[in-house]
């Protein structure tokens, strides 16, 4: 089985009825999506928020009852993927572009579990290029400003043009090398004006689920709230 749905397959197993949950974006949260829409078929009963838009389709084709922040409080557990984990429940996400929801669904949440296979395990963040949402109007002196922080820029694209999105913003891609203080970074990067947001999530997994080939790897933040 593909690591990815090993890890998504553990989370999912530990949604309950009645709670609320946060849909992930990208190729791990699929599984997770896919998951509880079996788990739904089963009799399982749950609502969820998405967080963008192709999660919010796939939710739909799924049969997932959807609800927005009209019509709740809080998120009990969101499940989502990285592109980055670093030992300290650090991550990078926004691969996927979707890192502006995702931040503001996880922030809701209770509880946040991370599905990933192995090779997103770093001991330092970096490797991945930072993506950095940014107002596109002026998009150049963001970039140049970004740039003096330590890091070579480069504007996301899909066909040539600038990719955008669900909120209409743009994406720089943001290579600053082994990031030694994420906190200090996403806090120069968001006193800039044009930056929308940063994908440095800081302390931000509770659950962590790495799928390998031996199986399933679960980390737990010692601090974590327990899922009763």
């Amino acid at each position: 089985m593909d690591k990815k749905m090993l890890a998504a397959d553990q989370a999912a197993e530990m949604i309950k009825d009645g709670m609320v949950v946060g849909l992930g974006t990208g190729s791990t949260a699929y599984w997770a999506i896919h998951r509880l829409s079996q788990r739904i078929k089963e009799g399982l009963q749950i609502r969820a928020v998405p967080t963008s838009e192709h999660t919010k389709q796939m939710a739909m084709d799924l049969d997932i009852p959807l609800v927005t922040f009209a019509d709740i409080e809080h998120v009990d557990v969101t499940i989502d993927g990285a592109d980055e984990i670093s030992p300290d429940f650090h991550l990078i996400k926004g691969g996927g572009g979707a890192l502006y929801r995702e931040k503001v669904v996880a922030q809701q949440s209770k509880i946040v579990m991370i599905v990933a296979d192995d090779s997103k395990q770093v001991e330092q963040l970096g490797a991945f290029p930072l993506p950095v949402e940014i107002v596109p109007f002026g998009w150049e002196p963001t970039a140049r400003q970004i740039q003096k922080l330590g890091c070579r820029t480069t504007l996301r694209k899909t066909d040539e043009r600038a990719f955008t999105t669900d909120n209409g913003n743009w994406i720089l891609d943001c290579d600053f090398g082994r990031i030694d203080d994420p906190s200090a970074l996403h806090r120069s990067l968001k006193m800039l004006t044009g930056v929308v947001e940063t994908g440095l999530f800081l302390h931000a997994a509770d659950l962590v689920f790495i799928g390998t080939n031996d199986g399933v790897i679960r980390k737990e933040r010692s601090d974590t709230m327990k899922i009763k």
